[in-house]
């Protein structure tokens, strides 16, 4: 495998392809219509641009798909249409946050095209994010072949032959930490809602100091990304059905979601976002709102 398709490069995918790159594989993309900003960090992280998905899916040995979740089942029928006529089709490796019921619906349509599917969950910041190395947890019968990507700026998890198993480990990880930044967004603004921000910071800081910080990190950026946690907190909610458990904490979840992406900073993106905007005052944005 020495040519990648990867749909396609947003901050993650083009992380991906960006260190993969660097390890010897060309790397492809479908540029048309993307934004500039798009453009620049596919052409940034050495991705060769093709015009269509055809010629791309015919150029390809392997295909890795990391889309928001929504369109995960789109983009498979597109797929699965063009491959029931490329007589040597690539493996194609659905890297989308979606539940294990998701992830095998996904398979079944790529199947309908002769397609072979590798159930992939990424945990962790996009490939050079930070000092330990980007996981892809990975399942189904041919997520061996993954193993030629492992020490590549990622680490290859193997999870066994059973397609969603792989997606679970996803939603479990994205259900905590994801979640906990929901909880913690949602809980502050009520604060400020309620007319107690000052005494709620202050007793934040004085007995649950490394949750405070751990507010401080993230929350900023909250509104740059939730666009996309919106329907991951929709698949998780689903996991969360599928085994008898209530799927209430993360619908609400992407409720809170769906309020920051209304926000005064929702037209941010992770690259953007305002360093020097701090805790209390993104917070108190988005309560403006309400």
């Amino acid at each position: 495998m020495k040519k990648i398709l990867i749909l396609s490069p947003g901050e993650m995918g083009a992380a991906v392809g960006n260190v993969l790159n660097q390890n010897g594989f060309e790397i492809c993309g479908i540029l048309n219509g993307r934004s500039e900003a798009t453009r620049l960090r596919a052409t940034s992280a050495g991705f060769r641009e093709v015009e269509t998905l055809k010629k791309g899916l015919e150029h390809a040995d392997i295909v890795f798909s990391i889309l928001p979740p929504s369109e995960a089942k789109s983009l498979a029928t597109k797929v699965a249409e063009i491959m029931a006529g490329i007589l040597e089709k690539p493996s194609y490796v659905d890297c989308n946050a979606v539940s294990p019921e998701s992830a095998k619906e996904v398979a079944a349509i790529l199947k309908s095209g002769g397609v072979e599917t590798i159930d992939c969950g990424i945990v962790g910041n996009p490939p050079g994010g930070s000092q330990k190395p980007t996981r892809l947890f990975v399942s189904g019968p041919n997520a061996p072949i993954m193993d030629a990507f492992d020490g590549m700026g990622i680490e290859i998890k193997q999870c066994g032959p059973i397609i969603g198993r792989a997606s679970a480990v996803k939603m479990v990880y994205a259900g905590v930490t994801k979640g906990v930044s929901a909880l913690c967004a949602n809980m502050l603004i009520a604060a400020e809602r309620l007319g107690v921000g000052d005494i709620a910071h202050e007793e934040f800081q004085y007995s649950q100091e490394a949750l405070y910080r751990r507010m401080e990190n993230l929350t900023p950026a909250l509104p740059a990304v939730s666009g996309r946690f919106v329907g991951e907190m929709e698949e998780i909610a689903a996991t969360c059905l599928s085994v008898n458990l209530s799927a209430g904490f993360h619908q609400g979840a992407a409720d809170l979601y769906r309020l920051l992406e209304r926000s005064p900073f929702a037209d941010e993106i992770r690259e953007t976002v305002d360093r020097e905007r701090g805790l209390r005052t993104t917070i108190k944005g988005c309560s403006e709102i309400l």
